[in-house]
């Protein structure tokens, strides 16, 4: 009996080593992982690739903005590591956008640029960043009058002033004539709207027209020389002061960016004057211009913030989000600036 037990140990002892050899020969390398954590990682790292679905612009905030980052970076740029979409997205977007035969240069991020990130990926292409747009210097370039140039001049966000002014350039490349009534048929440039801009004033005019409303297009783009001459000419009238007051200098004018269009009605004989803002028409642009995008850049009682005399019919093109939000805030394009970068 004594040897059998000793027998019973033995072989317990050695099935024991056996499978602890087994279970060794199973085991991953140090280092190693299983084909099933290579496949939970691929699947955790083409999840942190894949483009987030939300529409997002300058100034936003949260993972998805977070998420968008890490994408762009993948592709190669240099983004710093955080949740808010500041300018150094806007132009890694804008660069994306201008090297895509597909996309309007905008700055924002939108289904089009979604989809085509992800094509991007698909496809397997390559990409230099900045051989769309420069990347901005880190200390702004300057006008001969001091003004600050705009970096990313596409961004249709951008803050155009007596402050901050277009590069002299600088051309949109996606303008168009919205198709709405203009009081002059001559196929002059201040038809032309930078595309978002002209498709939202066409939906902005037949909203009017459903109204019974009657209004008119008068003035649009225009170029960094146009806009010389013309405030060269109002300084030559009433001296360079007070022309700065109700005329930009060349550079500082939104007219420039293509996101800016002036409306009249024949109530004031298709003028550009402050009556109309107590029109008809005039009331129903300032009630209804947010929803397809616009603002009254010029509001009556701010001319100390905007720098400019109260222009009831000079529309800006921001997008229906930052457009809504300005009106109800009561707020200047400057103002909602300043709230957002502090």
């Amino acid at each position: 009996m004594r040897g059998f037990h000793w027998m019973m140990l033995f072989t317990a002892f050695f099935l024991l080593i056996g499978c602890t050899s087994q279970q060794e020969e199973d085991a991953p390398a140090s280092g190693q992982t299983t084909s099933e954590e290579e496949s939970t990682n691929d699947n955790e790292e083409a999840s942190e690739l894949e483009p987030p679905e939300a529409v997002l612009q300058k100034f936003d905030t949260g993972e998805e903005v977070s998420q968008l980052k890490h994408v762009l970076h993948t592709i190669g740029y240099d983004l710093e590591d955080s949740e808010n979409f500041d300018e150094a997205l806007t132009w890694a977007l804008t660069d994306f956008q201008l090297q895509s035969d597909d996309l309007l240069a905008s700055g924002i991020y939108d289904e089009a640029t979604s989809e085509e990130v992800q094509a991007y990926f698909e496809n397997e292409d390559t990409l230099e960043p900045g051989e769309g747009l420069a990347m901005p210097p880190e200390e702004a370039e300057k006008t001969e009058a001091g003004t600050d140039i705009v970096g990313n001049p596409y961004d249709e966000l951008a803050l155009v002033n007596k402050d901050f002014a277009l590069p002299g350039d600088y051309t949109p490349e996606d303008l168009m004539v919205p198709d709405v009534p203009f009081p002059f048929t001559e196929d002059l440039p201040k038809k032309y709207m930078r595309e978002n801009a002209a498709h939202a004033l066409e939906d902005l005019f037949a909203a009017a027209e459903e109204e019974g409303l009657e209004m008119f297009a008068q003035s649009g783009y225009r170029s960094f020389d146009r806009q010389e001459d013309v405030f060269a000419a109002n300084a030559a009238e009433n001296g360079e002061e007070h022309a700065n007051t109700y005329s930009a200098r060349p550079g500082e004018s939104e007219h420039q960016t293509g996101l800016a269009m002036d409306v009249t009605s024949a109530e004031v004989n298709l003028e550009l004057v402050e009556a109309f803002g107590d029109t008809e028409e005039g009331q129903w642009i300032a009630e209804n211009a947010p929803e397809y995008g616009f603002i009254i850049r010029f509001p009556e009682g701010d001319e100390d913030i905007t720098g400019y005399q109260y222009e009831p019919w000079h529309l800006r093109y921001v997008g229906e989000e930052t457009a809504k939000y300005i009106t109800e805030q009561d707020i200047t394009l400057e103002e909602y600036y300043e709230e957002q970068m502090n």
